[in-house]
């Protein structure tokens, strides 16, 4: 069923066994709707990161990442120059990728620009909610993050990129969309699906 249950305890999504501060992050975070611009640029930012880890290695340095990064202000992230690259590429707290960390820095002049385009970041992406019958083509809840993609997900990775975004391939971006409650992936027979369902059914989509 994809589902695991502890001692007696909830049955959640497979994912997360075995790891406190995975079974919270699935409690508590995932699925559930997001409009917060902050928000939403750093989980899209960390699933960069996570490209080619564990979603486990980055929640773990969470918390190192939003020092690192200003907390994910992306307005201040635009203003990284190179030694800030240099700093981040030592920091021992982060994965430490010159790849991905130059990308962080460019996707926040570019979400910069969204929202000057857009009105926000999640009027963005949340005008691209899907519907019941856009699924994946493959998903592994093992990771709690998709390992397929989506009509939607690629439809937004291709105009991520047009826009001068990294990191967001089809796969990355579906992850976020799981994450961010734009979708609800929670299993059938997950103590948290009905919850999150109730949380989008009364979320207000940012426009």
């Amino acid at each position: 069923t994809g589902l695991h249950a502890v001692d007696g305890g909830p049955a959640r999504c497979w994912g997360c066994q075995g790891h406190a501060d995975y079974e919270s992050y699935h409690d508590n975070e995932w699925g559930y709707p997001v409009a917060d611009d902050h928000r939403l640029f750093e989980k899209i930012c960390l699933e960069g990161f996570q490209a080619g880890l564990s979603w486990l290695t980055i929640l773990r340095k969470r918390e190192n990442f939003r020092s690192a990064f200003a907390d994910f202000d992306f307005r201040k992230v635009a203003e990284f120059g190179d030694d800030d690259v240099e700093r981040l590429v030592l920091d021992a707290g982060i994965v430490r990728h010159r790849g991905k960390i130059v990308s962080t820095i460019n996707n926040a002049k570019r979400a910069l620009e969204m929202v000057k385009e857009e009105g926000s970041l999640g009027a963005y992406f949340w005008r691209h909610e899907p519907g019941p019958e856009d699924r994946p083509t493959k998903l592994d809840h093992a990771t709690l993050g998709s390992l397929g993609k989506t009509e939607t997900s690629t439809r937004i990775s291709k105009d991520l990129k047009k826009r001068g975004w990294s990191f967001v391939g089809p796969t990355t971006v579906y992850a976020f969309m799981q994450a961010m409650g734009i979708v609800n992936d929670h299993l059938d027979g997950c103590h948290c699906r009905e919850k999150v369902e109730k949380a989008r059914a009364t979320f207000k989509r940012p426009k």
